[in-house]
């Protein structure tokens, strides 16, 4: 089956970012995505700092990574660079983890003077693992990011933004099925032309 990983980088389990992938799994299973999602605080603290692959929940981690569609990052910017757990994850993917999977990034921080740590930080480690298609950001301030009832809430412009994000998203997904589906059709014709021509032959 298949599925867009989502991968929250927060230390906390409930955080502006996590928030923003809450409501984009949402917005993906409303578009009858499945998702699938790994909360890197929640693997095990020595096997990220040690690179422990033979933990069962990093391999599973590492897994859904490696058979997921997509990839969803999200993460808390801090001193003008993303969470230190985050990284610790980015860290056990192999080298071309990404490649070939649209990679769509999130990240909350104070003000905007941490928006260029996208750029400058999370972006070159994407391409390090072979990302090539890194979809334009979602980046929201405190000020987007509203607290009601206790619970974390978008304004209406994060809320657009991330529904374009998703759309953008699906419809790079659509086109991958549809180029794959494609070249499926091509080879089983050329399989079917090469069996009926061995049958040609045979019965010659």
């Amino acid at each position: 089956m298949s599925y867009v990983v989502t991968l929250s980088g927060s230390p906390a389990a409930h955080s502006r970012s996590t928030h923003l992938l809450r409501v984009a799994e949402d917005a993906l299973r409303a578009h009858g995505v499945a998702v699938r999602r790994i909360d890197a605080r929640e693997l095990p603290a020595a096997s990220l700092m040690h690179a422990d692959f033979d933990d069962p929940a990093v391999r599973e981690a590492l897994k859904l990574v490696d058979q997921a569609q997509a990839v969803i990052i999200a993460t808390p910017l801090y001193k003008a660079s993303y969470s230190g757990l985050l990284k610790s994850f980015l860290d056990l993917l192999p080298q071309r983890a990404l490649a070939h999977k649209p990679v769509l990034p999130f990240a909350t921080g104070g003000s905007l003077a941490h928006l260029l740590a996208l750029d400058y930080a999370l972006k070159p480690v994407l391409a390090s693992l072979g990302a090539r298609h890194v979809l334009d950001n979602v980046f929201a301030t405190e000020r987007d990011m509203l607290v009601v009832d206790g619970a974390y809430a978008v304004t209406d412009a994060i809320a657009q933004r991330l529904a374009d994000a998703i759309e953008s998203l699906v419809h790079v997904l659509d086109d991958a099925a549809a180029l794959r589906s494609l070249r499926d059709g091509r080879r089983m014709s050329n399989e079917r032309r090469t069996r009926e021509t061995d049958l040609f032959r045979a019965l010659r």
